[in-house]
């Protein structure tokens, strides 16, 4: 008997049939953004107790190009490991890095530890959170990976939304150190736990391969050949990639930067909480329709109406001043991310042959992640330059602009309606 139709219908694909250890990797990505979360109200307004001076932009903004320089270039590593060793072992290594996180800021006596601390975070978000999507989507059908990303993206949007403010009422609570120290440990050590029912999912990889025999990778193509193909040959790639680039900018605007311009008009580490936690939950929960709906009627209309709410909502955080204002600019910034984010990473799967997917989503994760460190350096030397944050508020809008105008222009649909068959009632 021929075993890989055996293997194929053992492993047969849909997030139904799957849900068990689609629920699990749901929780585990919410874990993880929880992670990064954390860090997103206190480390920036309390930047000074670590010896960062005001001002010292491009030094405070540091922290955010050591993350992302490493979780992009891991992005690279995960996406090409796991598909020779498994999700499964990955996603373990990627959670034992997070283990030193709160440690280091915990004993931190100076912003380089914070430095060194990002560092660990990086290598944390880049194994985790790709093995997550990048599971769930070897779990979904190939007409379900939109709501599949959506579901994996809102899950870890949800929890970094809502460490943003726990951490935040902690902080005021306990003292910024002791509140991420325990909550960043205990987080860990859930994900740790729920990891062992967690199954590798590179079996349902393999049983898919086996149904489409045609889309195996090509044996003379080297890495570096399939790095740059992705990222500057293909035309639909690269437009995916520079889009990656262009949201992580603004994500790194709100990280670092909102949280120092919204004390300069008065906000407490509450209120910023609020702000930031709105923009993160919103993104996190609108997710969960906005990839099912890219199911429907395709990628493209809500990745570029994503990129130009994402920018209006930009616009409108630097023209308006106050607490309701900037919840409801949050808002329409969450939303727009939430129709850009998840189905983006739906789009680059779209079109990847199976044994492939890791590594090409790798390769898109490695230029969106590493928009943490060119958003840090050029955010950085804008408000640097200029001595104040508005500057690089408008710099954003427009980079994020002209990303929705080039993913608007130079891409076509990669995943049209079904065509409806005429003269069925």
């Amino acid at each position: 008997m021929n075993p890989v139709p055996a293997a194929a219908g053992a492993y047969q694909r849909g997030i139904a049939r799957n849900r068990g250890q689609f629920v699990l990797q749901t929780s585990q990505v919410f874990f993880v953004g929880l992670v990064i979360g954390m860090e997103r109200t206190v480390l920036p307004s309390l930047a000074h107790n670590f010896g960062v001076t005001k001002g010292a932009f491009l030094f405070l903004a540091s922290f955010a190009i050591s993350f992302g320089l490493v979780k992009g270039v891991l992005n690279l590593v995960a996406g090409s490991l796991s598909d020779r060793i498994g999700r499964k072992r990955v996603l373990l290594i990627g959670w034992i890095a997070g283990i030193p996180i709160p440690l280091l800021i915990f004993f931190a006596p100076n912003w380089w530890w914070i430095i060194a601390a990002n560092i660990f975070l990086g290598i944390n978000q880049a194994f985790t959170w790709t093995m997550t999507v990048t599971s769930q989507i070897d779990l979904a059908s190939s007409r379900q990976r939109g709501l599949a990303v959506g579901i994996n993206e809102a899950a870890g949007y949800v929890g970094m939304g809502l460490a943003g403010l726990a951490t935040g009422y902690l902080a005021v609570l306990y003292g910024p150190r002791w509140a991420l120290l325990f909550f960043g440990l205990g987080v860990i050590l859930i994900a740790l736990v729920l990891l062992v029912r967690v199954r590798d999912t590179i079996a349902w990889v393999h049983a898919e391969h086996a149904t489409h025999p045609v889309s195996a990778p090509s044996a003379s193509a080297g890495w570096m050949h399939g790095f740059i193909d992705v990222s500057f040959r293909n035309p639909r790639y690269r437009a995916f990639c520079q889009a990656g680039v262009a949201n992580k900018v603004a994500d790194t605007l709100v990280w670092v930067l909102f949280p120092l311009y919204f004390l300069q008009h008065t906000m407490g580490m509450v209120a910023i909480g609020w702000i930031t936690g709105v923009y993160g939950a919103v993104w996190g929960l609108s997710q969960l329709w906005t990839g099912h709906l890219a199911d429907r009627i395709g990628r493209k209309i809500p990745i570029v109406s994503g990129f130009f709410l994402l920018s209006a909502g930009l616009v409108a955080t630097a023209l308006v001043q106050g607490f309701v204002l900037w919840i409801s600019t949050a808002l329409i910034m969450g939303l727009g991310m939430a129709l850009l984010y998840p189905n983006l990473v739906a789009a680059m799967s779209d079109t990847a042959p199976p044994l492939e997917r890791g590594r090409i989503l790798g390769v898109y994760r490695y230029w969106r992640d590493t928009g943490y460190a060119i958003g840090g350096l050029l955010l950085g030397l804008v408000a640097q330059w200029s001595n104040e944050i508005l500057p690089a508020i408008w710099a954003t809008a427009g980079i994020v602009a002209l990303s929705g105008l080039w993913v608007a222009l130079a891409v076509k649909e990669t995943h049209p309606r079904p065509v409806q068959k005429k003269g069925n009632v």
